[in-house]
């Protein structure tokens, strides 16, 4: 199980010990820090609007960020925003109308406000109309599952940048400093607030992933509830009560135009030193948009082989 700092303690700590000692230190803040002090995240403090449900001209994408760095935010010069577009529903034989990254927009340090604990923040969105007319993709095109790619790079004044493609674990996905630099908007069809939420019975209909453990607390009730976005329903569950009794967290899964997706997520249970996630299957299951009694929710556990090999895994929701 990890343990959870405030982050702010972190950075006071982090210069203590550098003002007393320049001799290396094995204490795990040195650890947690070590990536931060050489480079720069873009923590993500709200996000806001990820979904773009088909139909919905007020759809967007928007989030509030936090830029830190060792100088607290001084030496992000500006910010590159790339979009791109991924026709994640190809038809046999139909065209893929994916569309790569491109330069949208530029966000430089006097956008940024001093936010309530010192550190510049900047927000950002970006309308679904104005993500089809950049990437050139027609709404007729889209459908459930679709995405918009929107990677953000933070450009140091010494000409570094920092992204998703060279930042650590620490920053990309930590509780610390969650800092992923990616987002993926996902088109979706509506769904109610009150489909697919309340008490379930939960039971794995597929073997252990490693032969002994259940992956989450199977034949308990669990309690659904909407998330992060309208299509998302997330729950409270103990995962691998065999190995990591008492380790609770949320999972989430994603209700797509009738497929059920599973967003890549940390399992919370880790074998080693690394980061394990449960992630898309290899083929989704599928759901009945008048009818919420009973569902599959299939993901791939062990996604990073941190424990084992990737397995596909299963489990039937009841309603109660």
């Amino acid at each position: 199980m990890k343990n959870y700092f405030n982050k702010y303690i972190l950075f006071a700590v982090a210069g203590t010990l550098a003002l007393a000692s320049c001799e290396e230190s094995d204490l795990p803040v040195d650890t947690v820090t070590d990536g931060i002090t050489r480079g720069a995240a873009l923590r993500t403090v709200n996000l806001i609007s990820n979904e773009l449900p088909i139909g919905d001209a007020d759809a967007e994408f928007s989030a509030e960020f936090e830029v830190q760095d060792i100088e607290g935010g001084t030496l992000v010069d500006n910010i590159n925003i790339y979009i791109a577009f991924s026709d994640n529903t190809v038809e046999v034989g139909e065209p893929d109308f994916d569309v790569a990254e491109a330069l949208f927009a530029t966000l430089s340090s006097a956008d940024f406000t001093e936010g309530p604990f010192g550190l510049p923040r900047t927000s950002f969105s970006v309308s679904f109309g104005e993500l089809l007319s950049f990437t050139g993709v027609s709404e007729a095109d889209l459908f459930g599952g679709d995405f918009f790619p929107i990677r953000f790079e933070l450009v140091l004044n010494d000409g570094r940048t920092f992204s998703s493609t060279n930042s650590n674990a620490n920053n990309l996905g930590g509780s610390f400093y969650s800092s992923p630099f990616i987002y993926f908007p996902t088109v979706s069809c509506p769904v109610e607030a009150t489909a697919f939420v309340g008490d379930y019975l939960i039971e794995q209909t597929t073997p252990f992933s490693d032969g002994v453990s259940n992956t989450f607390s199977s034949g308990s009730v669990v309690e659904l509830a909407v998330g992060t976005t309208s299509v998302t329903r997330t729950f409270q569950t103990e995962f691998y009560p065999f190995f990591c009794s008492g380790t609770f967290a949320a999972f989430s899964f994603e209700l797509i135009c009738g497929s059920i997706s599973v967003p890549n997520q940390n399992n919370s249970c880790n074998c080693s030193d690394g980061t394990d996630y449960f992630t898309q299957p290899d083929v989704q299951e599928t759901y009945d948009i008048n009818d919420d009694s009973s569902f599959l929710v299939t993901f791939t556990d062990d996604a990073q082989s941190d424990c084992g090999p990737p397995v596909q895994t299963t489990y039937l929701f009841t309603k109660q």
